[in-house]
């Protein structure tokens, strides 16, 4: 909107120059006055619509001032010092119409900037939490694993502890036996005699602290005599 504003201003100011500057065209150098300030006028009105008051008060007030003296010299019957006048105020306000259209195009360009920017620093972190959450995900997946892998040993473990206790429990209960054998030679004349075979089994009492089964000790004496 503000560049189709800006350029209707131009083209008017364009057509007033000619205008101007072609003398034969104008009925008369008064004419020529009046025709500079109309234009001066809407120029000055179209920067007011489009807010340079606002933004580029100065300026605006510039173009105010030159075409108030343009409406003074025409009153006072200084046609020409009108003419120069309206002319200047309407370039017052182009000046302002055109700063006014590049404070607004850099700030176009600086919100476009600042959006992308944004929509960027919005991917990195989308990024930088979807890496998160994988790293968080392997650790979970690393702690089971190492879960699982402590409960397989404690189960090993424990087997192996059955075991032992069930070795020693059988080991326990079964009795212990201990033969001796004897044998016994006298010299003198042979006498037929026979072969006695003695065993002897004693009991031996548990040790404080052991299982209560009793160990049996077997002696066997055997005695051949010649």
């Amino acid at each position: 909107m503000i560049r189709k504003t800006l350029i209707v201003s131009l083209l008017a100011s364009s057509a007033v120059a000619l205008s101007l500057s072609t003398p034969a065209q104008a009925s008369s150098t008064n004419d020529r006055a009046k025709e500079a300030i109309a234009a001066a006028e809407a120029k000055i009105s179209t920067a007011d619509s489009i807010g340079t008051g606002v933004d580029m008060p100065g300026a605006t007030a510039a173009a105010r001032a030159a075409l108030a003296t343009a409406k003074e010299d025409f009153a006072s019957g200084h046609k020409s010092d009108a003419i120069d006048d309206a002319i200047h105020a309407s370039e017052l306000a182009d000046t302002a119409i055109g700063e006014l259209q590049r404070h607004k195009d850099a700030a176009v360009t600086d919100a476009h900037a600042e959006a992308q920017a944004a929509v960027e620093a919005a991917q990195g972190q989308a990024a930088s939490a979807e890496q998160q959450a994988e790293s968080a995900q392997q650790q979970a997946a690393d702690a089971n694993a190492r879960a699982d892998a402590a409960e397989q040993s404690a189960q090993s473990s424990a087997a192996e502890a059955a075991a032992a206790r069930s070795a020693a429990a059988a080991a326990a209960a079964q009795p212990t036996q201990v033969q001796t054998t004897v044998t016994t030679q006298q010299h003198g004349p042979p006498v037929h005699r026979s072969t006695r075979t003695v065993q002897r089994t004693t009991q031996v009492a548990p040790a404080a602290g052991t299982a209560t089964s009793t160990d049996q000790v077997t002696t066997t004496t055997t005695v051949t005599p010649h």
